[in-house]
């Protein structure tokens, strides 16, 4: 693929159009200025929300004025820092924006012990008062179902002024991860070096050449090393600030306190860890086939991504990339491709990585449309990267035209289900288009790859997540010996006896800024079950299911998690998915080892 020093060489149709949310740097700031009144007018509103429906609507009709203002300003600077990470100008938005939101956001302190304070009978009595209050009952519902973990007003307020240094931890992570860490160039088998940072490491890791591989996994691994107490400190950190707010709240554990702001029950994310523990011969049988075929006595984690049918693994140019996403989704029908293809033609998409730039990929929604951001190389991951990022948008993009600003935000739990299916749809496609025997043993090895990468991997990861969940709640420290001899641990127990577990890989939390997202993992194992179910729902019913599944896009957060998805046709409070997930994991395995000789 064509390498870019700078954004300013990437044609325009490649560079998201930020213009869509602000003219220009000036026209932010001038917005940004109008918060600091924004402020002023929810705080004109204390002590008056319990006295009248009208004066309780008349507060949220300001506070949904201000979600839409805040995710404009809010994402304009987001995604200028994400451009480049390197530039103070980004980040000094960014810092302004945030102190901004945290003087709105004290401010507007009071909103929930007053509403929280509102008996049932006096709600009910504002809602036949004033008939527009009826807009936001979904709302008030959700919010004052949390009764019991809410503090005083003096109390939220305190809570709320220290936003800013609750987000330290994870910010000085990026700062060190994404501006401040360089890696030595990896060496391939013939002395050739290759750039490693965050955006080229997987595709190095899948390289035929294993000399390339072992290079660039020890340029990342030995990197992080370096800076391994550093980073530790910085998890720690994290995890007591996470420990400190649950238990300010009056939670029994961080897991809890988190899972309840989107009304997960606790016992779903356990629930996971038990299933896949369950299927866990699975994974070992594929990763003993991966170590038969590729030949090797011993296989490392270098290994694992490339592709077992290497010469497959052609380069895919963003514009084909595009089209065949395009083509495969024709299943969810023109309703959504139409908006698909607005997206993908009018610069929703930052495609290409340049040096600074953030790494990864990722969906922000906006009330003007969404923003996707790629570090495209060329590679069928990248293809099912962009399918992934897509589902995200547009299911923002559904949501935000459905439902009021209140109500548009759907929860994490159902976040990655919509993105999930879009791969599932694609990997479907492409296993539709070819007869060619080697061909199929690609694509199968990919959709293991992903079942691999994200039901098993991100359960672990969640795994990882509770251990030191608790260990912290046991005020234990979390130093870089006791966080690497757990990941250790979870490796040898998740991957199995055929797959050398080294000190490199027990840093690799070192390299997962997911550990920052506050339980954020296990959506992506629930989610990947919940999508495989609803793909094959849609293949197979059809129209009734596009018309069920477009209605979960355009749900935003107007029904709890778990409803949304059993409206489409999948029940999470059972570990019916995850099981039939890895039954298909299973059938696909049993395929692979049929076509490549691995019985």
């Amino acid at each position: 693929m064509e390498q870019f020093s700078s954004r300013e060489q990437i044609p325009e149709k490649y560079r998201w159009a930020l213009e869509d949310l602000y003219p220009g740097t000036e026209d932010w700031e001038r917005e940004l200025e109008t918060l600091h009144e924004d402020a002023k007018t929810l705080e004109s509103f204390q002590g008056k929300l319990g006295l009248s429906g009208e004066n309780l609507c008349s507060y949220l009709d300001q506070l949904e004025k201000l979600e839409v203002k805040a995710s404009n300003l809010g994402n304009y600077c987001m995604r200028k820092a994400d451009e480049d990470t390197r530039s103070p100008e980004g980040q000094a938005m960014s810092g302004r924006f945030m102190n901004r939101m945290v003087e709105v956001s004290t401010a507007a302190s009071f909103d929930t012990p007053e509403i929280m304070a509102i008996a049932d009978d006096t709600l009910e009595g504002f809602y036949a008062a004033c008939p527009r209050l009826e807009r936001y009952r979904r709302f008030l519902t959700n919010l004052r179902r949390r009764k019991a973990h809410t503090l005083s007003a003096q109390e939220e307020k305190l809570l709320s002024s220290v936003a800013e240094v609750t987000q330290a931890p994870e910010n000085t992570y990026s700062s060190l991860l994404n501006a401040d860490m360089t890696f030595p160039d990896a060496l391939d088998g013939q002395g050739v070096s290759h750039p490693v940072n965050h955006a080229s490491f997987i595709a190095l890791q899948q390289s035929e050449d294993r000399q390339l591989r072992r290079s660039a996994y020890e340029s990342m691994y030995d990197t992080l090393g370096h800076f391994r107490n550093t980073e530790a400190a910085l998890l720690n950190a994290q995890n007591k600030q996470l420990k400190f707010c649950a238990d300010a709240r009056k939670y029994g554990s961080t897991l809890e306190a988190s899972l309840d702001s989107t009304n997960v029950p606790v016992a779903v994310y356990h629930n996971l860890i038990q299933a896949v523990h369950e299927n866990l011969p699975k994974l070992h049988r594929y990763i003993r086939l991966r170590r038969k075929l590729m030949g090797l006595d011993e296989l490392h984690f270098y290994d694992v991504y490339t592709p077992l049918v290497g010469d497959r693994n052609r380069e895919i140019p963003f514009e084909e990339a595009a089209q065949t996403v395009y083509e495969a989704l024709e299943p969810l029908g023109e309703t959504y491709r139409a908006v698909l293809k607005e997206g993908l033609e009018n610069r929703w998409v930052d495609v290409y990585p340049t040096p600074g730039k953030r790494s990864g990929a990722y969906s922000a929604g906006t009330f003007v449309h969404p923003f996707v951001l790629l570090n495209q190389t060329d590679t069928l991951n990248c293809q099912f990267t962009l399918a992934h990022e897509m589902g995200h948008a547009l299911h923002s993009y559904f949501s935000n035209k459905t439902q009021n600003p209140l109500d548009a935000d759907y929860v994490i739990f159902v976040a990655e289900v919509a993105s999930t299916c879009n791969e599932a749809l694609l990997m479907e496609h492409l296993l539709s288009k070819t007869t060619d025997r080697r061909e199929r043993a690609y694509l199968i090895n990919h959709f293991l790859e992903q079942f691999r990468g994200t039901l098993f991997r991100q359960t672990m990861f969640a795994e990882f997540e509770l251990k030191i969940g608790q260990l912290t709640a046991q005020g234990q420290t979390l130093t870089a010996d006791v966080l690497s001899s757990i990941y250790r641990e979870l490796n040898e127990q998740y991957y199995g006896p055929d797959i050398v577990v080294d000190d490199r890989i027990a840093l690799e939390w070192a390299r997962i800024p997911h550990f920052y997202y506050n339980y954020y993992v296990f959506q992506y194992a629930t989610g990947y079950a919940a999508a495989i179910a609803l793909s094959r729902r849609i293949l197979r019913e059809g129209a009734c299911a596009v018309r069920d599944y477009l209605n979960f896009l355009s749900g935003g957060c107007s029904k709890s998690p778990v409803e949304l998805l059993k409206g489409a046709g999948v029940d999470m409070t059972t570990p019916e998915p995850v099981n039939q997930a890895l039954a298909l994991f299973d059938t696909l395995l049993t395929e692979m080892e049929a076509l490549m000789g691995g019985n």
